[in-house]
């Protein structure tokens, strides 16, 4: 029997361990399981070096939880450990016997995921004893049973154990006897190891008999040992991806597409991503990337890995080259992750370039859906805005699409204005700005929709990339207004009469708005009151609300312009021959022009709204 100290270089590891090695502390399952993992792998490491000759034989790892003794017990048939090998690398804590191994076994070894040698004391998180017996694959070895109360105190004598291989029995504490039931295990196998590459059972499959479910002989094998993103994409079909995305987000709508990744140079990638449906949602799910290293999952909190906006995206990335802590939960930064996050990204461009070239009208369909994803990706990632410039879309309020290049070309005639500037006009509602729009295409203009929240910020970073472009909302001015041809002669009014048309519409206006009151020729055809929100003012109100850092604006009242046509004939018969000093508060048809006006914007509303409506009924009868 040996006595001893583990090798530590604090006499407070343990508690450390405890309360602050891992950010989780139900992670202690996954470490030991993966530490299962490793000795398998290693077994069949050396059989195909040659180096054990003996039977594999059945290589399943088991866990079995004892509600009554509050145990947890996790037993392999890889290559179990000598008591040299138990003390150093169990009795020296942070000596990983897996990235010796790999220098050996460079060739064979697979998928070892051990990194520190701190994983099994990830145990003592939820134990107040933990056990290890142990027999090594070598010829002659004698078993070893090591025990540990927490301590660094330890006992190590000779085993009884028969089989080649390694079971670790955690003696649970008082606080964590919840993880002696077996709903709790069974959902942290679910969750940390249901794609491991060594078969994982816990307990029997069970059958419901006699009322109640009961055990079968068969072992209830909770893990896919070959998931979708270790195949080749070339063995698989639509279906395949489509039901491995059903089975990683139970209970969601299907995705618009998958990505396939697969790199080995200059660092190893495998894995999956899906478009989601996510319009009209800009506070969409995050966290839905699962990141797998080795098919042990480490976290699906990959913004360190991945563009913030493609955390958007869902599926799985697997990678044994992404730089962990020792406990595996946060990624650290290096060359690597810069690489792989380029590579990533490119290869979701890739992707989208590829379907809006082949796939025109499936492309069109789903554009909704991919809309928000991809002005996202454009306006925090500048090497996807590059790219996405080629097949990104814009539809317009009679449901046509373009890309920008196609779009430029078929407005640049009519709707480029007195300063070579073309024009782009688009609505945010097609319906609630139907008279606008209307009014724009009776002019032969086309009018583009941007109703994604987004857009106020969007529509900026558009005006810098695309050549002499320029953005207004339809219902931004006149439409004359918006799209200047020419110098139009304005209407000549003295200050004093300005003052005074000010006044009038103070009185008959909404009074908890602000408005700029001024008297335009803006043509017979245009509305006899004009009520606007300037293209700068509301865009950079819109971007404040979305926490654009323009707080400034989202802090000021609602603002509007108010442009009194005095071409339009019924401006024109108030007037008369008075003028402006004819504009009082008391002309019904003024009161009547200024309401449709507020009608047409939505903002008519209780008492002002049903003064309208009887004042109508009025004139109608007249």
């Amino acid at each position: 029997m040996t006595k001893g100290k583990i090798g530590v270089t604090t006499e407070n590891i343990f508690p450390v361990i405890k309360k602050f090695l891992y950010s989780d502390h139900d992670i202690f399952l996954r470490e030991l399981v993966a530490n299962a993992v490793d000795a398998t792998q290693k077994l069949k490491a050396l059989a195909g070096t040659g180096d054990f000759k003996g039977e594999l034989g059945d290589l399943t790892i088991r866990v079995d939880v004892d509600d009554k003794a509050k145990t947890i017990t996790i037993t392999d048939r890889g290559i179990g450990m000598t008591e040299e090998e138990v003390d150093k690398y169990i009795n020296q804590i942070a000596f990983s016997s897996a990235g010796e191994f790999l220098e050996k076994y460079k060739d064979k070894a697979g998928s070892i995921i051990g990194h520190f040698g701190l994983g099994f004391y990830s145990a003592f998180m939820v134990s107040q004893k933990v056990r290890i017996e142990t027999l090594s694959w070598q010829e002659g070895a004698k078993a070893v049973k090591w025990e540990c109360e927490g301590e660094p105190d330890f006992t190590m004598t000779a085993g009884k154990k028969t089989e080649r291989g390694t079971t670790i029995t955690l003696f649970l504490d008082a606080d964590s006897e919840e993880f002696a039931e077996e709903a709790k295990v069974g959902a942290l196998l679910n969750k940390y190891c249901k794609f491991m590459p060594v078969p994982i059972c816990m307990g029997k499959q069970k059958e419901w008999k006699d009322g109640k479910y009961v055990d079968t002989d068969k072992d209830n094998i909770i893990n896919d040992t070959e998931p979708l993103w270790t195949r080749k994409p070339s063995e698989l079909k639509d279906e395949d991806y489509l039901t491995f995305y059903n089975k990683l987000y139970p209970m969601q709508e299907d995705p618009l597409f998958h990505i396939h990744l697969n790199v080995d140079y200059p660092f190893n990638l495998t894995g999956i991503l899906y478009f989601p449906k996510i319009k009209d949602r800009l506070e969409v799910t995050r966290n839905k990337i699962q990141l797998y290293c080795n098919q042990m999952f480490v976290t699906d909190s990959v913004e360190n890995i991945v563009p913030e906006f493609l955390t958007l995206l869902h599926g799985v990335i697997d990678s044994p080259d992404i730089p962990l802590n020792v406990s595996r939960s946060y990624l650290q930064e290096d060359a690597n992750v810069k690489k792989i996050s380029t590579y990533i990204t490119k290869k979701v461009a890739d992707r989208l370039e590829e379907i809006a070239r082949n796939k025109k009208e499936e492309f069109e369909q789903k554009w909704d859906n991919l809309k928000l994803f991809i002005e996202y990706g454009m306006l925090t990632d500048e090497k996807f805005c590059e790219r996405a410039l080629k097949f990104a879309l814009l539809k317009n309020t009679e449901g046509a699409f373009f890309n920008y290049e196609a779009y430029g070309e078929k407005i640049k005639e009519a709707q480029t204005n007195k300063d070579k500037k073309t024009v782009y006009l688009y609505c945010t509602d097609p319906v609630a700005q139907y008279p606008y729009v209307e009014a724009a295409r009776a002019k032969g203009y086309d009018v583009l929709v941007f109703d994604c929240p987004l857009d106020a910020h969007f529509v900026n970073l558009l005006e810098t990339k695309l050549k002499d472009a320029s953005f207004k909302r339809v219902d931004a001015d006149a439409i004359d207004r918006l799209v200047e041809k020419d110098e139009r002669a304005g209407f000549e009014i003295s200050e004093e009469d300005a003052k005074y048309v000010t006044s009038v519409f103070e009185e008959i206006l909404p009074k908890e708005n602000k408005y700029e009151v001024k008297v335009e020729n803006l043509g017979e055809a245009a509305a006899p009151i004009l009520i606007t929100q300037s293209e700068f003012m509301r865009r950079y109100r819109d971007m404040a609300a979305l926490g654009g850092g323009m707080n400034f604006y989202g802090e000021l009242p609602d603002s509007f312009n108010i442009t009194v046509n005095a071409e339009n004939p019924v401006i024109r018969k108030i007037m008369g021959e008075t003028g402006v000093k004819a504009l009082t508060a008391d002309s019904t048809l003024l009161r009547q022009a200024t309401d449709l006006a507020l009608l047409s914007n939505g903002m008519l509303k209780g008492k002002a709204l049903a003064d309208f409506i009887k004042r109508s009924e009025d004139l109608l009868t007249e």
